[in-house]
This record gives C-alpha cells, structure tokens and sequence, in this order.
C-alpha cells in the first residue's frame, strides 16, 4: 500500500473541510463527502493529463469512486477523514491508499466489464472494492494473515460477492486462476515479477510501482500483445512500502 503520493496537489480546502473529525453526535453525510473526494480526485486527474491520456477518469471508473463506501474501510476513529483524498493508516502499519491513486491504478488497467483482474496487497478491502464495481471477478491476495481475515470479512459483509478474497504470498500471482485480464499490485517491487507478466492474457495489463523501496518508485503499466510481448511505460513518480515473498495463496 502506497505513503503519500507527493506528486499531485490536493484540494486544500476539502481536506480542510474534513479535518472536524465529525467532533459533533450528528451523522455525517457520507454521500455529500464522497462526492467532495470526487471533486478533489477530478482535479488531480486534469491537472495530470499525462498520466491516462486523458484529463478525467473513465466514466466507470469514476462512478466506482463514488459508490464505494470508503468510510466502512477506515477505522471509526478516522471516518472523519475518510473523504480526504489522502492515505490513512489501517491495521498492521499499513495504509488505505490515496483515493487518486486508487481511481488511477483501476482506470490503467483498462478492463471491460466482464474482465477478471488479480489484486496482490488486499489491505483493508478498498481497492478490490473498487474494482468490483468495474469488472466481473476480482481475486485479492494479502500476505499479512490479520489484514487477509479481516478484508475478507469486511468485502463479504459489504456484499462484494465478486470478490475472491485469499491469505498468502501474491508474489508468484494466482496460477490457478490464470490468465488475468489485469492485474494491480500495490507494493513497490525491485524488478517485475515475472509470474505476474506470464498470468497476463494478451491485451492484458500489469500495473505495479517498481523501484527501491527507500526512494521513489514509478507506476508502471506493462502491457501484453497479441504476440506475447510486453511493453513497458512509466507514468508517475510514487513511493510504496517494498514487495515482500515469493510464496503462493490460500483460501
């Protein structure tokens, strides 16, 4: 899960806006706040347009963004702050991404609605949330086992029934379950996994941070073409915790 992404300029004002805490007994309108994070993460994307082609999100993308419940994925403690479009921490010293980063990974990813896409770094649930609601089939895999139990629980409850959650080590990917149209991994690796890159169908998508863990990384798509071959491109300065394992998954 990736630390704050220093690249884009957040709306100063609506992460002003949620700095309350949501102090008072009222209950927060949730969908008023989703829709401010939208706001916040449209701006990053125009102000960017060299990162999709384009100076906004996909349509489905976007709606996904603003479906998915983000403050049912924090603790209660900071669902004040779940609508800032910055990271938050979760259990084990990890984080739930930046919300532009998330929108980003799953519109480089490119898929159709009736794709199935691998995630490697479950975290708290959110991005194998989002995807859920672009794609038909989603399988996740955490080497953290708590976090692993507690996003699978937490996707089941929420109703995410297209989402395969699995506790192990996603590095060598999901043999099993191969070929994906896409997969996001969201832990920065040294190199390119290449049980990753042979999971791809052709046409298919690897978007993954690479690079040192102690500097920044680049998010990089890897795409495969209908002969096999992939094709590498950089798209935007980032910084993830480090990759770690070279194990398999379980239920």
């Amino acid at each position: 899960m990736p630390v704050r992404f220093p690249f884009l300029i957040l709306s100063g004002i609506f992460t002003m806006l949620m700095l309350d805490c949501d102090q008072g007994f009222a209950q927060p309108d949730w969908e008023t706040r989703r829709a401010g994070m939208m706001e916040a993460v449209a701006a990053d994307v125009r102000d960017n347009p060299q990162v999709l082609g384009r100076s906004a999100l996909s349509p489905r993308v976007a709606r996904a963004m603003a479906t998915v419940p983000r403050h049912l994925f924090v603790h209660e403690k900071l669902r004040g702050l779940a609508y800032a479009n910055r990271p938050l921490p979760i259990a084990q010293g990890q984080t739930i991404s930046q919300p532009t980063i998330v929108a980003l990974m799953t519109d480089l990813l490119g898929c159709a609605e009736g794709d199935t896409v691998l995630e490697v770094g479950t975290g708290c649930g959110y991005q194998a949330a989002v995807l859920s609601e672009v794609v038909a089939q989603v399988y996740t895999i955490e080497i953290i086992p708590q976090l692993a139990r507690s996003a699978k629980d937490r996707l089941a409850r929420l109703g995410y029934d297209n989402v395969t959650a699995l506790e192990g080590d996603g590095y060598m990917g999901l043999p099993t379950s191969a070929p994906f149209d896409g997969i996001v991994v969201t832990a920065a690796a040294g190199q390119v996994p290449a049980p990753l890159l042979d999971q791809l169908k052709p046409g298919g998508r690897l978007v993954i941070p690479v690079g040192p863990a102690a500097y920044t990384q680049w998010l990089t798509v890897w795409t495969r073409d209908k002969d096999g071959l992939f094709h590498e491109e950089k798209k935007l300065p980032v910084r993830f915790v480090p990759m770690t394992g070279k194990g398999g998954a379980t239920d």
